[in-house]
């Protein structure tokens, strides 16, 4: 018997590929919203840190993926954390954090920041970067305060409940695990930028970032492809999900 479904399947990938596209079915069990719900629904932490918001794309991804508990939220670049405030207003309980760094201490430090603001960073940007995304390219510095995690976080959570941490500071991320070494008894699940090659002067390697997690007790759960250098294919950075308790059991 025929299948009418295939025959339109494949004429469809026939003309498409007339016009020099291939056309395929992805994958989507390894993507990042894919992992992410899934930490969460088996951990159902009570708070998730969201570590380099921008301007809340993640926060409004973990909401449309059911997450309905504590989100709270930093961002180091004032221009950008006015408008996550905007973002977050509709929401009682995801809750903004005052503008500012995090890091290892505090102190007042210069953040780079980019044309396309997801950039910017505390550290300077390495020529491969910019070659592969020129609207990342530094624009401006600001002068902004860094605090250590375990203090920025005092009296916006309770002290029970899993924490779910996730960091995207741009090669900043070991220090900014460095300042929370008082709330690790908590995370259950570190979310992290990993660069394959680095993007930014100073910044750690996967395998330093992978021994480093490892040390503080966390497991690697998933790898999830990030940025690609589109002219070449090159993979320069994943996202790592790693577990304080196996996941599997």
């Amino acid at each position: 018997m025929i299948d009418s479904r295939q025959l339109l399947k494949t004429f469809a990938r026939s003309i498409f590929r007339r016009i020099g596209l291939d056309v395929r079915s992805l994958n989507y069990v390894n993507s990042e919203d894919t992992v992410v719900k899934s930490l969460l629904h088996l951990v159902n932490p009570t708070v998730v840190l969201d570590v380099g918001a921008n301007i809340g794309q993640y926060a409004k991804r973990i909401r449309a993926s059911g997450y309905r508990n504590t989100i709270i939220s930093f961002e180091a670049v004032p221009s950008v954390h006015a408008r996550l405030v905007e973002a977050a207003a509709g929401d009682p309980d995801w809750i903004v954090a005052s503008c500012g760094a995090l890091g290892s201490e505090s102190r007042n430090v210069e953040i780079n920041i980019s044309a396309n603001t997801v950039s910017s960073s505390l550290l300077p940007m390495k020529e491969v970067h910019r070659r592969a995304a020129p609207q990342s390219t530094y624009v401006g510095k600001q002068t902004v305060s860094m605090r250590r995690l375990d203090e920025a976080i005092a009296g916006l959570i309770t002290s029970e409940g899993d924490l779910f941490l996730k960091i995207d500071t741009q090669g900043y991320e070991k220090e900014v695990l460095r300042g929370a070494s008082s709330l690790m008894a908590r995370i259950a699940v570190l979310q992290l930028e990993l660069s394959l090659t680095p993007l930014y002067e100073n910044a750690p390697t996967f395998s330093e970032m992978v021994s480093f997690t490892e040390g503080l007790g966390y497991e690697l759960f998933s790898l999830v492809p990030g940025f690609q250098d589109g002219r070449t294919g090159r993979l320069f950075q994943v996202d790592g999900f790693f577990s304080r308790r196996a996941m599997d059991n």
